[in-house]
């Protein structure tokens, strides 16, 4: 059995003071609130605003008659997905980014008239109803083509139109994610391997044209030349590449019987029998051409010797 003895007069007053130091220091740090540097505040009175906006930093209250609400002063980013309707009646699910803030000095009235439920309440419905009805402008392939960004800006100024008002200013709206139905997406790709086809085969005809075309520039330039070469052809030009002709045959080491009247000459290889071939020398080319076996010609002499070049006219 434990028996208390009563402390002295002393004891009770020491814990009474030690007491009321520590409700003294409790007291401001109870009646005091922070704001951030990314949040904007407003000090409020038995539940109504009564000045703002804050700046960041410490706020003092009285316990039970002020409070602090905050709204954030950066831009708010965000992310709703939802089916838009298209100008053809299909339905595109689409993952949009909202970028949007707040403006300072209205955010007592956007607390006042949208609450702090602004975004469920005021941002998302406002943005749903521009974005069905820009997309309704627009057929579905649009919102993968140049047009997006034009789309893009039209759900911004429509929601502007309502949000300018409430105190709220939308930076951008951004089509993050297309999802176009299967059947549509099929077509497209079919309709844009058809389109890369068609180029493919107009760069292949451009080719070929252009090869025909080379084609009869050179063809072009060879008759050209050949007729330029005919023009210059003469008998003492003839009688010359006859010469060349004889000096080509001599110098061929192997013993060969030429006839010849006298002009042209003609080559009659005496070791093939009577397979031989004849070689005639072209007077304008100035090189032998192989031709078959044919009788002599008319009022021509046969010669057999050691092949040596021959002036035109030797019998």
């Amino acid at each position: 059995m434990s028996i208390r003895l009563p402390l002295p007069p002393r004891v009770h007053s020491r814990q009474s003071l030690r007491a009321a130091l520590g409700i003294v220091l409790l007291l401001p740090l109870g009646a005091c609130a922070t704001i951030r540097q990314d949040e904007i505040g407003v000090k409020t009175r038995f539940g109504r605003v009564a000045s703002g906006p804050l700046q960041p930093g410490a706020q003092l209250l009285i316990p039970g008659v002020n409070a602090v609400l905050r709204v954030p002063s950066r831009v708010v980013n965000r992310e709703v997905r939802l089916e838009m309707p298209t100008r053809e009646g299909l339905n595109v699910s689409a993952e949009v980014s909202i970028l949007y803030r707040a403006r300072p000095e209205q955010v007592a009235r956007i607390l006042e008239k949208s609450g702090l439920r602004y975004e469920e309440d005021v941002i998302i419905p406002v943005f749903r109803s521009a974005a069905a009805d820009v997309s309704s402008r627009y057929m579905a392939k649009d919102l993968h083509s140049g047009t997006r960004s034009g789309i893009e800006r039209a759900i911004k100024d429509q929601m502007m139109s309502v949000l300018d008002a409430r105190g709220f200013e939308v930076e951008t709206v951004l089509l993050k994610s297309i999802r176009l139905p299967a059947d549509l997406a099929r077509s497209i790709e079919e309709k844009l391997e058809a389109e890369q086809r068609s180029e493919q085969m107009r760069f292949v005809l451009d080719r070929e044209r252009q090869e025909a075309e080379r084609r009869t520039i050179e063809a072009t330039g060879i008759r050209d030349a050949w007729a330029i070469i005919a023009q210059g052809l003469t008998p003492s030009i003839i009688s010359y590449q006859s010469i060349e002709a004889f000096r080509e045959l001599a110098r061929s080491p192997n013993a060969k019987v030429i006839v010849t009247d006298g002009k042209t000459p003609m080559l009659l290889n005496a070791d093939s029998g009577d397979d031989a071939s004849v070689v005639r020398a072209a007077p304008s080319g100035g090189s032998a051409s192989l031709s078959a076996p044919t009788a002599p010609t008319p009022g021509a002499r046969r010669v057999e010797r050691p092949l040596s070049p021959l002036p035109p006219g030797t019998p």
